[in-house]
């Protein structure tokens, strides 16, 4: 589960899109969250910052 990203500036279902593609999981994005199926932990991070978002906003779970 990711939490952190403001779903009022971005796209969370596009960002759901982005996230399944890159990591060949399934999920989906429900009330400010995103769920991916799957542990990417480790590397979910680096993608996020990848795509504009600020490190210290983001919170997995």
């Amino acid at each position: 589960m990711i939490e952190g990203l403001d779903p009022k500036i971005n796209n969370l279902e596009s960002v759901a899109k982005e996230l399944k593609k890159k990591y060949a999981c399934g999920g989906t994005a429900k009330n400010d969250y995103v769920f991916l199926q799957g542990d990417h932990r480790d590397t979910i991070k680096d993608t996020l910052v990848k795509l504009g978002f600020a490190e210290e906003s983001i919170d997995l779970h």
